[in-house]
């Protein structure tokens, strides 16, 4: 990419963002930030505004407020109301950072939108390829499947060759303000990570939130408890429930307002199945690849098969609390294949 080529960042406030815009301006890209305003708080705004005015950018702000509330939060809220346990990143990074988001970012005459993901951009074999980043215990390709080869063309990821640690002493070098700023590790839009109450607020007569009973396999009931989606799969903790052996939540029944527990040994399953599948390159099946069910460094191999508009993969070694609502990304190696939700 040639000099003088206009870079919007997206920035938070945070270390990530900020660093992300400074190591582009070193690099002698015309750069500008960008902050989406999800929510009515400010301060996300003032702080980027803070270090775009240390860095001697210009600053923009998109009030997406209300497409995040009808199409993030809201999607939040349904999924457990329905005894899924949604993954919001993974359809924020879709609808709203790369897609309404870049669009702005192009609408202002961005060539290119960088943020401060962990995870790698790289051409290579004649197409742009998303891979994870070389620190794995940070590596965020996982929520970012939903790319495609055209997206992947417009992004920069400069940070996916950096540990955390490294960001920060960098950070410090180049005396930015946000070098200290904590990470946030909660749901952006979730006051104080408190979930339970986020969704009770929105959906307070719902039958999800209504009481119930825990039962076991066989269906005795075993206790009681305050709302099915206030339960996750392979939950052991407040159960409420005193027993010889500990419990896990193995399933949450919304219709019939139970939530069924049972030993450790019940939460392994085999194979799953995906639906809302989305393919950056597709291979074909059936397919040998390693997957993620959840966010994190794990990796297991497994078969894909395809079944139409949806998936099934077979794992080589069962897996722990495979939860519905959260996505399942297929990887070739380091490359990031694509993904789908987990149905079951």
């Amino acid at each position: 990419m040639a000099n003088k080529k206009r870079i919007a960042v997206a920035m938070s406030g945070g270390v990530d963002s900020s660093l992300t815009a400074a190591l582009l301006i070193q690099q002698g890209f015309e750069v500008f930030g960008v902050t989406m305003q999800l929510k009515d708080d400010s301060a996300e705004f003032d702080d980027a505004q803070k270090v775009a005015a240390q860095l001697g950018i210009k600053h923009f702000t998109a009030d997406f407020r209300k497409i995040f509330r009808a199409e993030i939060e809201n999607y939040f809220v349904e999924e457990y109301l329905k005894g899924r346990t949604p993954n919001p990143c993974v359809l924020c990074n879709k609808k709203i950072k790369f897609g309404k988001l870049l669009d702005f970012a192009q609408e202002q005459g961005a060539d290119f939108l960088a943020t401060g993901h962990y995870a790698r951009i790289i051409f290579e074999d004649g197409r742009f390829k998303l891979k994870k980043a070389f620190d794995l215990k940070k590596d965020q390709s996982y929520v970012l499947y939903n790319l495609t080869p055209e997206k992947l063309s417009k992004i920069i990821l400069p940070l996916g060759e950096f540990s955390k640690t490294e960001t920060r002493a960098l950070a410090e070098k180049l005396n930015l303000i946000s070098a200290h700023k904590k990470d946030s590790q909660e749901i952006c839009f979730v006051p104080n990570d408190d979930y339970k109450s986020f969704i009770a607020a929105r959906a307070d007569s719902a039958d999800a939130l209504q009481p119930g009973e825990i039962v076991n396999t066989a269906g005795k009931v075993l206790g009681y408890h305050n709302g099915v989606a206030n339960y996750t799969i392979g939950q052991r903790k407040g159960l409420g429930i005193a027993a010889e052996n500990p419990l896990y939540v193995l399933k949450l029944d919304v219709e019939n307002r139970r939530v069924i527990v049972g030993n450790n040994a019940e939460t392994f399953s085999n194979e799953l199945t995906a639906e809302n599948v989305h393919w950056i390159y597709p291979p074909k099946f059936p397919a040998r690849l390693q997957c993620k069910i959840r966010y994190g460094p794990r990796v297991s191999n497994c078969t894909v098969k395809n079944l139409g508009e949806n998936l099934r993969v077979i794992f080589d070694e069962p897996q722990r609390a495979i939860t519905a609502g959260q996505s399942v990304v297929f990887y070739d190696g380091k490359e990031v294949l694509g993904g789908g939700v987990i149905t079951g």
